[in-house]
């Protein structure tokens, strides 16, 4: 697999390559990879190749994925405006489906997933997992939400095969300023926004 450095925001109307990106989403990856395995949730990472390229384990996945939101903001305060507060921690992680489609991915009730027959509750607890890990690992960056996509593995195991990195994560600074794609959305200089990712790596190991 091999990264490209593009990065996409449909709400903020950006699709744009941003050099350097890829080397820093791989960097995070491999190291966010190796903690969710030690912790008994199968990754289809297997080892880095090049700077921006990786093997991995083929999974089939279904066309969905999940989201953990540790605080309400992105599409928790735009879809459903005056219910929370942007940036308000919630009481506990929220776990939320949607349908990947172009041009923007859609919320979709759990029961039509159930109706395909996908492990609804199984994919819920590893995501779970998998949240408990990263803010553990990066904490005292504060992770708001992130999301993931689970392909199945030849056994049926359910496995994260999608990316984890700036790209597909919400991180906060301990002083509050964004880590993330956020700063992209925001249309900050791509000079700044790799200045901004390479702090991550400074902090995790």
């Amino acid at each position: 697999m091999q990264i490209i450095p593009s990065l996409r925001s449909f709400t903020y109307q950006r699709d744009e390559i941003v050099e350097r990106t890829g080397p820093l989403r791989l960097a995070f990856y491999e190291r966010a990879a190796a903690r969710i395995e030690a912790a008994g949730v199968p990754c289809a990472f297997r080892e880095r190749v090049a700077d921006d390229s990786y093997l991995a384990d083929y999974c089939p996945a279904p066309p969905f994925e999940v989201i953990v939101k540790n605080r309400a903001t992105g599409s928790t305060t735009r879809k459903y405006p005056g219910l929370f507060e942007d940036g308000a921690p919630l009481p506990r992680p929220v776990v939320k489906f949607d349908y990947r489609i172009d041009p923007e991915d859609q919320p979709i009730g759990e029961d039509y997933l159930r109706i395909l027959g996908l492990p609804v509750e199984e994919m819920r607890e590893r995501a779970l997992a998998v949240n408990e890990v990263l803010r553990s690992w990066l904490r005292p960056l504060d992770v708001w939400d992130f999301c993931l996509i689970f392909g199945q593995a030849d056994n049926g195991e359910l496995t994260v095969i999608s990316e984890i990195s700036q790209d597909c994560i919400r991180l906060r600074h301990e002083d509050g300023s964004p880590l993330d794609k956020d700063l992209f959305r925001d249309g900050v200089e791509a000079d700044e926004l790799v200045n901004q990712w390479s702090r991550v790596l400074d902090v995790i190991k």
